[in-house]
């Protein structure tokens, strides 16, 4: 028996092709949400497969008291798409790679003989650990029966508040560059810019969490490249490995030494291998111009969503195919939500108001055609 920590919905799915999910009665689903923004090639992606096999029937585990050559490959690749110069630790979850970014940053602080605070915001999601909950901003994710938590973290209301209260003991500031558990809520451009400008010159770590918005989600490799910024240290996770369990966490800083940080199983063969042929695939659909037609072509799509009903609408939000639809009543979302899978589209929800696509990166005319067709018919029975 499973434990009741999810609230799934009343579907199992057997098979997957791209956008395309099958139930085990034969309904076929579009999958706008692509297992919350993991699988960017799609579901079943033939050379994914064919890079599984081969490697499950050459070496699976070593564990990393070895070398791991495609671990050493990924990283270099990691390491040049983001202009060189960075180090590399793989683990299995975007929590895993927030872990390691905190003690990279309470070791930097210590060494600066600070107390190693670490400051996000108060909208912001950094995992489900029990110090990356503390980590987390929001108050709901914060309940009484699963402290104390851990202290050295504290969280603004805005990028403003935390430049303000900037002090000798912070170590790190950790921020969302779209947040996505917070509304799809891309930060201020220029505020950030402001933010990496004065943590450089105060010597202050800055950690970007690229876990939901990296690996080409919103267009770039990392969206730290779109806002112009040079991070100290980025993690990653879900889109890295396509449904494989990898995550990473980069640093620009030679902070840790052998025996700081570890993981049994973290950067195994399997992984690094399907993370790297994923990242040569989202490559070329990157340098081929295809990806940046896609994204155009889908926010197209959500703007006449919203245009069609600007009565429950409010506005589209998101960079790339990291996108959100914001609504005027809050109560309306778990509507179409639930009726959206009926009419077999799959959606999420961001926040309390924000209906949510994460969609896969090489989406097909006819998959997005479909899709929206089905959530249109969602959308009018929601407002009913």
């Amino acid at each position: 028996m499973l434990m009741n920590n999810y609230s799934r919905a009343d579907v199992g799915f057997v098979r997957g092709d791209g956008a395309i999910l099958w139930d085990d009665s034969g309904k076929d689903y579009i999958d706008f949400a692509s297992g919350i923004g993991v699988c960017a090639l799609g579901h079943s992606h033939k050379g994914v497969a064919k890079v599984i096999a081969k490697q499950a029937k050459t070496l699976l585990h070593t564990s990393n008291l070895y070398n791991i050559a495609p671990q050493a490959k990924l990283a270099n690749k990691i390491s040049n798409l983001l202009g060189g110069g960075y180090e590399l630790f793989f683990a299995n979850s975007g929590a895993e790679a927030n872990e390691c970014a905190i003690k990279l940053a309470r070791k930097f602080g210590f060494s600066k003989g600070r107390k190693s605070e670490i400051i996000s915001l108060k909208n912001s999601f950094h995992g489900r650990t029990i110090a990356t909950l503390a980590m987390t901003g929001q108050d709901k994710f914060h309940p009484d029966e699963f402290g104390a938590y851990p202290d050295g973290f504290k969280f603004y209301d805005s990028i403003d508040d935390i430049i303000a209260n900037l002090n000798e003991n912070t170590a790190a500031v950790i921020i969302e560059l779209v947040q996505g558990e917070g509304g799809i809520n891309p930060l201020d451009k220029d505020k950030v810019q402001n933010l990496a400008k004065i943590l450089n010159q105060k010597d202050i770590l800055l950690i970007t969490d690229e876990v939901q918005c990296g690996v080409y989600r919103t267009g770039e490799f990392v969206t730290s490249k779109l806002y112009d910024i040079t991070p100290d240290i980025i993690t990653f996770a879900k889109g890295l490995g396509n449904g494989v369990p990898i995550s990473a966490c980069a640093t620009r800083k030679s902070i840790f030494s052998p025996g700081d940080h570890g993981s049994t199983f973290g950067g195994g063969f399997l992984v690094t291998a399907v993370s790297e042929y994923v990242l040569d695939k989202l490559d070329e659909l990157k340098n081929s111009g295809k990806l940046d037609k896609i994204i155009a072509k889908f926010e197209n799509k959500i703007d006449k969503l919203i245009e069609e009903n600007s009565d429950i609408f409010l506005k589209r939000v998101g960079i790339g195919l990291m996108q959100g639809v914001v609504l005027k009543d809050p109560n309306l979302l778990s509507q179409i939500v639930s009726k959206a899978l009926e009419n077999r589209v799959l959606v999420l929800r961001s926040g309390d108001r924000t209906l949510r696509f994460l969609p896969p990166l090489n989406l097909s005319k006819k998959e997005m055609k479909e899709g929206f067709i089905r959530l249109n018919l969602a959308i009018n029975k929601a407002k009913k």
